[in-house]
């Protein structure tokens, strides 16, 4: 489905190149740095950035970024493959018709599954599809399709939000990081899985309660009348959900399952720095295969079990070679607008390294903010980046314009970089619960037949609940870590 285009808004690349126009007129405001022995005075000030390094950055981002860039291509392809095959959707499908009639324990069941999606691999905007789906089903139990949009939204949002090891937020973020800045990243998933398990809980407990109240009293739905009457219209009718009730998984369905289900969990475990626990139980394997034992993966390795298991699943179904690789060339396309945002972004951060603007910045914010408490630092840190989530809603795009700057202020100040990294990523995810510039929301609103203003005001509570026990986590991560 095309994605409903608003006026008003520009887009994540615009808002992206703006940026680093302005950063190159800045470094001729600034103070001009002072080198002693060929070596720049901290904090003396910047270089002038010339017209050729404003123009150059987006493209030497592509060379900073060519490990992300590279995974997220091949993690495209892989999803593509999936894709093809149906399962995911039969598989909700069938769970639907298994719990007909208790419809109200598939909140947290699919909330939960959504959820998974989003803290390992950025599942948003790969969900717009169920709207309908899960509409019609609601619709049919005495629901209506906000609790539809939210069983999505704030299912894969609040994973999203509280990313364990998704490439498109902690993964760039990390991968911005300057060089010598090492990151624990057992940490950073343990503070993505609290971040995740809270804000999933608040979600659920929010909208169960809701689904309950309509249950109950059949005019308490918080969509108007126009809106009522479109759900009438389009999910009313009994014959829409008339294919529920003999769909089932096909024997290659529930391999595919399986193996996109083992897929994650090797990447989980490959990703899990088990050698900081002192286990080394894993050391042996998979490194014969990937060059890299489990628990000392990063982008390439990843990259190469994805686009191996890809050909294992495209095997399994037979897809045939061409039909594999016009699936994969298919799947991996739709992440070149994700993937231009990663290097375009990288763009700003190479224009900062180049006009030492990078260490202006840091040796001048560090200075001003040496004697703030950690506690401080991260809440601070935390509403920053939700007012420039806001400008910048990619994942992607404002981890990698984000943590090169914000990482190594943390660090120098002697902060927890992990929560650093984690508040950023919080931050961005709260936003795309809510912003009228995620493609997610708007494509899914509009299958729901919800306007942006109700989603607005019934979802606001529920944002701001899920912000204070944010900064909470944060806070607490940052005093002891």
């Amino acid at each position: 489905m095309a994605k409903k285009k608003r006026k008003g808004f520009l887009t994540a690349f615009s808002i992206i190149l703006i940026l680093i126009f302005v950063l190159g007129i800045v470094t001729h405001i600034l103070p001009e740095a002072t080198f002693i022995g060929g070596e720049i005075v901290n904090g003396s000030g910047v270089v002038g950035a010339t017209l050729s390094q404003v123009l150059l950055s987006p493209i030497l981002g592509f060379e900073n970024a060519i490990d992300v860039c590279i995974f997220i291509l091949i993690l495209g392809g892989f999803l593509g493959v999936v894709a093809k095959t149906e399962a995911l959707e039969t598989g909700i499908k069938v769970l639907v018709r298994k719990l007909k009639g208790k419809e109200i324990m598939l909140i947290p069941i699919l909330m939960f599954i959504f959820s998974v999606g989003g803290t390992t691999y950025g599942m948003l905007e790969e969900t717009v599809g169920f709207y309908a789906l899960l509409s019609a089903t609601m619709v049919m139990a005495g629901m209506d399709t906000i609790v539809a949009s939210a069983i999505v939204l704030l299912g894969a949002g609040s994973g999203v939000l509280g990313s364990t090891i998704n490439p498109f937020a902690v993964g760039a973020a990390v991968s911005a990081l300057p060089e010598g800045i090492v990151v624990n990243q057992g940490l950073i998933i343990g503070i993505g899985v609290a971040l995740w398990l809270t804000t999933y809980l608040i979600s659920t407990l929010f909208v169960v309660s809701y689904a309950k109240k309509i249950i109950k009293q059949k005019g308490s739905t918080f969509l108007s009348l126009r809106e009522r009457k479109n759900m009438e219209l389009e999910y009313g009718d009994a014959a829409v959900t008339a294919s529920l009730d003999n769909v089932k998984l096909t024997g290659k369905q529930k391999v595919t399952l399986w193996l996109f289900a083992l897929t994650f969990l090797v990447m989980i475990v490959g990703f899990i720095p088990w050698g900081e626990f002192n286990i080394t139980f894993f050391e042996g394997f998979t490194g014969w295969l990937t060059g890299s034992s489990l628990g000392n993966w990063y982008f390439y390795e990843s990259a190469l079990w994805f686009l191996i298991m890809a050909i294992i699943i495209g095997v399994v179904n037979r897809q045939g070679e061409k039909g594999f690789v016009d699936t994969f060339i298919d799947g991996a396309d739709d992440m070149v607008g994700v993937i231009l945002i990663v290097a375009i972004a990288r763009g700003a951060s190479v224009l900062m390294s180049q006009t030492y603007l990078d260490n202006y910045i840091i040796y001048n914010c560090a200075e001003a903010l040496k004697n703030v408490p950690s506690t401080v630092f991260m809440p601070l840190n935390y509403l920053l980046h939700v007012l420039l989530s806001i400008l910048v809603p990619s994942s992607s795009g404002l981890a990698t314009l984000s943590a090169p700057i914000i990482g190594p202020l943390a660090y120098q100040l002697g902060y927890s970089v992990e929560t650093t990294v984690m508040s950023l990523v919080a931050a961005n995810g709260l936003v795309n619960l809510i912003t009228p510039t995620c493609g997610a929301i708007m494509g899914g609103l509009a299958l729901a037949r919800v306007e942006y203003s109700t989603w607005f005001r019934w979802a606001l509570k529920i944002v701001i609940t899920i912000a204070i026990v944010n900064i909470i986590i944060l806070a607490i991560a940052a005093a002891i870590f």
